[in-house]
């Protein structure tokens, strides 16, 4: 049979005028594109965004910055050849060591019993869940500055304290005056008020963690206290680091406090020693150069204990500052030598920088280096 076409018709794979078929290339808006697929990725230029507004913020800041600057250099009346002199003062380091001692040693009576509160409040037991709560209620709404000064004077209310059974024998005998001296009733009054809060640290952090955690770990037999040792608390302890390092960075400014006691502790040295020159203002400062040296090391503790924690948590654990240096390192040798950067840096990192991004596509791709 032969084909038959009627005027008008089309034979399939004809084409008319202004028509195309799927998959050719004429001329119009794709040759733009093809021209630019085609370029090699050396040739192409990376623009980077614009932030005005960021611009302006950090100009701002800077004048902010160096008018601060300026102010504390150039007014004599901070006297910092004082503060040198007094910086490093021998009472000054017994003061901050004295400090030192008050801090982790509350900190550890502290968090040591608010564990143990936290554990009875979530109990069974109403009678421990009762003490707990009255515990808790009674130290965090008597002001510290009171708790301090009923401890310091104890032995008033009693002269002497023992150990034995109630209404019955005593075994052991002792002078209040001779165990609870300044630094025992700063022990106390810091150590038991601090129990309070750390209680609702841990009791919050317990909750946190999810509930089939503890049913999983009962199904398979494991032991009450195996359970919270080993699978509660360290996963607990990630939602505890950050609020726990507040309050013991608190406590560390709250041994100011002590100087009521006349215990030599930081600030009560420094407000001796300008109380006897004159110098209120450098000794001041002395003493909170010296806040600020304790609390960062606080902080680079509360940072690593943090990366301990976390490994349970996230694929990759944070950079050290030793990395972030050391990366920081290889990014900036890169961009001055225009080399690509090194493998060992994550390419995440390098892509906050902005460098070598384009050298690790093209070398992955296959493209020029």
């Amino acid at each position: 049979m032969t084909a038959v076409t009627t005027p008008g018709a089309q034979t399939p794979g004809a084409q008319t005028p202004g028509t195309q078929t799927p998959g050719a290339q004429g001329p119009g808006p794709a040759a733009p594109a093809r021209d630019a697929a085609a370029t090699p990725y050396a040739a192409l230029r990376i623009v980077p965004a614009r932030h005005p507004g960021r611009w302006v913020a950090t100009a701002g800041v800077a004048v902010l910055l160096a008018m601060v600057v300026s102010s504390l250099l150039t007014n004599d009346r901070w006297e910092w050849d004082v503060v040198a002199q007094y910086l490093t003062w021998p009472s000054i380091l017994s003061g901050a060591w004295a400090t030192i001692r008050l801090t982790a040693a509350a900190s550890v009576v502290g968090f040591a019993l608010g564990t143990v509160l936290a554990l009875m409040r979530l109990s069974r037991s109403p009678l421990l869940v009762g003490v707990s709560w009255a515990y808790t209620w009674v130290f965090r709404s008597v002001p510290l500055l009171l708790q301090l000064l009923l401890w310091y004077n104890l032995a008033y209310l009693y002269p002497h304290l023992s150990l034995g059974v109630p209404f019955g024998p005593e075994f052991l005998w002792f002078d209040t005056l001779g165990v609870i001296d300044k630094f025992g009733a700063a022990i106390l009054g810091l150590g038991l008020s601090q129990a309070a809060y750390s209680a609702e640290i841990v009791r919050a952090g317990i909750l946190s963690v999810d509930q089939g955690q503890q049913e999983a770990a009962a199904s398979l037999g494991i032991p009450r206290r195996r359970q919270v040792t080993r699978i509660v608390l360290p996963q607990a302890m990630r939602s505890i680091v950050p609020t726990a390092v507040n309050e013991v960075i608190g406590l560390l400014k709250g041994t100011s406090i002590v100087y009521v006691l006349a215990y030599g502790e930081l600030f009560y040295i420094a407000s001796v020693i300008y109380g006897r020159n004159g110098k209120v203002v450098p000794l001041l400062i002395v003493a909170a150069i010296w806040y600020l040296v304790l609390t960062t090391l606080i902080t680079i503790v509360q940072y690593y204990v943090e990366r301990h924690y976390a490994k349970g948590a996230v694929r990759t654990l944070p950079p050290t500052p030793l990395q972030r240096l050391r990366w920081s390192s290889a990014v900036a040798v890169a961009r001055l030598t225009g080399r690509p950067v090194p493998s060992h840096v994550p390419p995440a990192f390098a892509a906050r920088a902005r460098v070598g991004v384009l050298t690790r596509t093209t070398r992955t791709s296959g493209g020029p280096a």
